[in-house]
């Protein structure tokens, strides 16, 4: 079923039902491009760790945009022996949140352009019908600008839609628009004492339907209903209509769902996102790092970075005082000495321990930004920081993070010392000859124990001792080269408080 801006309202429950009835979906994306530096083959090195490859992926794909988004729902018939399935294309395509928000139709990759435009794809359909979305963040502005300008009308201050009885007094009207108003004025005035019911004001300025919901606010308090239209054309006018209180009741409701519902369109295909992500749906996907990444990107939240890049407290202290963070309120209790983090004290144990516990509270209350809804203060027994109880930093150790007092640690370690060998440590014996017995059958890369490594060292350089010296015409003693594959071999030792780890050798060809 093709997906556009156009039926996305009326298809919306029924791609909810499906998602909810389904037993697993899967997902597929489309892009407007791949990278903007790298060839994809760059992009994509076979030796790079899942940090480097995300890093190289959020670094040179994030600027472009998923335009189409693929779901398929899968339920099992037990009666029919057959999975029924629910096929989804959805169009997407962003509506500028603010006037700051580039034009995103022109981020784009021509060879993606071209390739799909060869495979007959329609992107008139991403373009003129795209669905809109918002991220949370994007939502929760929106949302909470309405709940601002709504508290703004019950209070007479802003520029409502429509009027309800309350007064401040009358507002300045600036001398050139004075004329205009005293007109507005009257026309309103003949529509009190005359038959008719509504009036259409022309069309006018911003700041002219400003004065006029202040000065009708303040000048007829009762009787009337007055909000914004906009035409075909896309002028907006104001139209004023005798009400009673319980019409001006029923049309401030109405006024209200509709304002929720534009919400609500707003947020648009990030609705079907929501969905997926409660339903607690196994997703599945081809190559979908890719696809996963813009998801989140596009539709919940900027892709997070390693935020805390360095672990000294000095600088840990002024990292947690920038955004995403925020620097936690706090009071000094009455009769102990008050520490002033402008005049740094570090290395004072009192004071390291209070910077300390700013950082620990700035980071436990990012946490909380994570949660629906999000909260501002996360408690120290907190279900959010539990995880993270018990746990020693390691200093200095990229395979291990921590130190795990009230459970296992990690029981593997990998250290690489180049581009193509490393040595991976195991806490259990038994798992080596498994770890041999499975490379047996390998083409791209070999495995030896530590002990063998050892041999083969030792026997390189008894070959090496045997080996005829040869004089260079300088007098000086000519020196003997290992082959390539020996000399990429290099030892690493871990020691544990337990029995000692088995060290293997984990190399991979150089022609990689």
């Amino acid at each position: 079923m093709e997906v556009t801006r156009q039926n996305f309202k009326d298809t919306l429950k029924t791609v909810c039902s499906a998602v909810e009835e389904a037993d697993f979906l899967a997902i597929d994306g489309e892009f407007s491009g791949i990278s903007d530096g790298p060839n994809v083959s760059a992009l994509t090195n076979g030796l790079d760790t899942p940090e480097q490859r995300y890093a190289k992926l959020k670094k040179h794909s994030m600027d472009f945009l998923l335009f189409q988004f693929g779901l398929c729902t899968f339920k099992y018939d037990q009666e029919k022996s057959k999975y029924i399935i629910k096929p989804f294309n959805f169009y997407v395509f962003p509506k500028p949140f603010n006037r700051t928000s580039p034009d995103l139709k022109f981020i784009c990759q021509s060879s993606s352009i071209d390739f799909l435009a060869s495979q007959g794809f329609d992107f008139n359909k991403v373009f003129c019908n795209g669905i809109p979305y918002l991220n949370q963040d994007e939502e929760v502005q929106l949302r909470e600008q309405s709940e601002e300008r709504r508290n703004q009308q019950a209070n007479g201050v802003g520029t409502p839609s429509f009027i309800s009885p309350s007064s401040k007094g009358p507002a300045h009207v600036p001398e050139e628009h004075k004329d205009f108003i005293n007109r507005v004025i009257g026309k309103v005035e003949a529509l009190l004492t005359n038959s008719e019911k509504t009036l259409d004001l022309e069309p006018c300025t911003g700041f002219q339907r400003k004065l006029i919901y202040q000065t009708l606010n303040w000048k007829f308090s009762k009787g009337l209903h007055v909000e914004t239209v906009e035409t075909e054309k896309k002028e907006r006018y104001i139209q004023v209509i005798k009400v009673d209180d319980e019409e001006r009741k029923r049309r401030e409701q109405q006024k209200r769902e509709r304002e929720q519902e534009e919400l609500n369109d707003a947020v648009g295909f990030s609705r079907v996102i929501h969905a997926i992500s409660k339903s607690g749906k196994l997703v599945v996907g081809h190559n979908m790092l890719l696809d996963v990444m813009h998801t989140i990107h596009q539709f919940y939240c900027p892709l997070p970075e390693e935020m805390i890049t360095n672990t000294s407290l000095a600088e840990l202290e002024k990292q947690v005082k920038e955004a995403p963070f925020k620097s936690p309120q706090v009071e000094t209790a009455e009769g102990f000495h008050s520490y002033d983090t402008a005049q740094e004290q570090l290395h004072e144990a009192g004071y390291d321990a209070y910077i300390t516990g700013l950082c620990f509270i700035s980071m436990a209350n990012y946490l909380g930004s994570f949660l629906t809804p999000p909260k501002a203060y996360i408690s120290a027994h907190s279900k959010v920081v539990e995880p993270f109880f018990n746990k020693l930093f390691l200093m200095r150790i990229i395979d291990i993070p921590y130190l795990n007092l009230t459970g296992p640690d990690w029981n593997i370690q990998v250290s690489w010392l180049d581009d193509t060998s490393a040595f991976v440590s195991l806490s259990q014996t038994d798992q080596v000859q498994i770890a041999v017995n499975t490379s047996r059958y390998a083409e791209s890369y070999r495995i030896q124990t530590y002990a063998e490594y050892i041999k083969g060292k030792q026997q390189d350089k008894e070959k090496l001792g045997q080996t005829p010296k040869s004089w260079g015409e300088d007098g000086w003693l000519k020196p003997h080269y290992t082959s390539a594959s020996t000399a990429a071999t290099f030892g690493y030792h871990k020691y544990t408080s337990g029995p000692e780890p088995t060290t293997s050798l984990f190399e991979v060809p150089e022609v990689w």
